[in-house]
């Protein structure tokens, strides 16, 4: 009877959902049509460049009538929601939030080059730089929770890495060393975190957020008592991009995906290679048993202790990496709380891509595309107040977990102290 009951439970709570989720999308759809088509000027076109300076093949710019383009497109996500509301995706449902994401933004761009031009390759590439630190931060995340550790203190390693690479740098002027010492200090904050979560079993939210009020205090204090009374500390060489020779030509691809400086390059790889390990070999099967479920992977003889060690010093180092792009592959300088939140973003993309290394990328771009946006907008002087731009990223971040928090699952010994019997 009780089974019964959860079950009925269940499906109601399912097809609550499912409705809901149907009325968003045409929502969604109302305000493609009235906000963006509408509101356009008749006869009005969207222009978008195509080609980034200093490229052999330019394209023509691609021009659509922006009130039909709209129109067209708020009559898609109608469709999507009607089918949503009558019957469901089922397991496609992800794909189609996606689409219908994709769709609201491609009326929101429309309706911002409207009598205007945008450069959409520039647009991209901005994209793929502001999500490369979330995708670190995410991508620690992923090693953590897998082994079962919530990392809150990804936001405080990242600031710190970026702290230490701009300080190490400039006084060697080696960028590399400033890599190498954000790497050190995230795997020192990190193993903190471990002590503190694995062998005392503190409250691993708790632990994160002391661990992220000390980094944020720490380089502050460290900001306005040496960087500013000695400037020579906080100016260290940035690693500029590396053009890879014929890939960097190919159209629209080229210059976003081949001409990159070291740490997008590094990041691609990372996301491979993380996924092969934690799906593909024994070390990643052991790690997905122990966040799983560790009595049993102790039971067969895997160290759980070591490995959750493990995982969240390797967590920390990517952190690092994270947080030395901020300094050393975009903006050039270390300012007070330069992170603005990526930190907790990149656990946002972790949860929006399934605890999956691919998956976070492709979350981690959705971030880095609302933060792209809000300043590419600003630069078009898109009727919008500038306070409203700048809370995009974070709105989004809000959506999103709002959204998916419910029906994504972590790993189910996440956050949960493991004691040896």
């Amino acid at each position: 009877m009780t089974a019964a009951a959860t079950t009925v439970g269940a499906g109601s709570a399912g097809l609550r959902r499912q409705q809901l989720f149907g009325f968003v999308y045409l929502a969604l759809a109302a305000i493609i049509a009235v906000a963006f088509g509408a509101a356009t000027e008749p006869g009005a076109t969207s222009s978008f460049e195509l080609n980034a300076p200093r490229v052999a093949v330019q394209l023509p710019p691609l021009v659509v009538p922006s009130a039909p383009t709209a129109y067209a497109l708020a009559g898609l996500c109608a469709f999507l929601g009607a089918v949503q509301l009558t019957r469901g995706f089922g397991a496609r449902n992800a794909v189609v939030l996606g689409a219908v994401v994709l769709l609201f933004i491609a009326g929101f761009l429309v309706w911002a080059a409207s009598t205007r031009s945008m450069n959409l390759v520039g647009v991209l590439q901005g994209t793929l730089q502001r999500a490369t630190p979330i995708t670190f931060a995410a991508l620690a995340g992923v090693l953590c929770e897998r082994a079962g550790v919530v990392n809150i203190a990804i936001e405080g390693m990242l600031l710190t890495g970026a702290f230490v690479a701009a300080v190490a740098a400039s006084a060697t002027g080696s960028p590399w060393i400033g890599i190498i010492a954000a790497v050190v200090v995230g795997a020192l904050l990190a193993a903190l975190l471990a002590v503190l979560s694995i062998r005392y079993r503190v409250d691993q939210i708790i632990a994160g957020t002391v661990i992220n009020i000390f980094a944020i205090g720490m380089t502050s204090f460290l900001s306005a008592r040496v960087l500013q009374r000695r400037p020579e500390l906080n100016n260290p060489d940035r690693l500029g991009p590396i053009q890879i020779p014929l890939l960097s030509d190919i159209p629209v691809v080229g210059p976003i995906v081949f001409n990159n400086n070291v740490f997008v390059y590094a990041m691609f790889v990372l996301v491979v290679l993380i996924h092969v390990a934690l799906f593909k070999t024994r070390w990643g099967l052991r790690v997905r048993a122990v966040g799983e479920h560790p009595k049993a992977a102790d039971t067969v003889g895997i160290d759980v202790l070591r490995t959750r060690y493990q995982n969240v010093i390797l967590g920390g180092m990517l952190a690092g990496v994270g947080g030395a792009f901020l300094v050393l592959g975009s903006t050039g300088r270390f300012d007070r709380e330069m992170t603005a939140g990526r930190g907790f973003i990149g656990l946002a993309a972790m949860i929006f891509g399934g605890w999956a290394p691919v998956g976070s990328f492709f979350a981690s771009l959705v971030f880095g595309f609302a933060d792209s946006l809000q300043a590419r907008l600003s630069i078009l002087n898109v009727p919008i107040p500038s306070e409203l731009l700048l809370m995009v990223p974070y709105v989004v971040t809000i959506l999103v977990v709002a959204g998916l928090v419910g029906r994504a699952r972590a790993p189910a010994a996440d956050g949960r102290p493991y004691e040896k019997e």
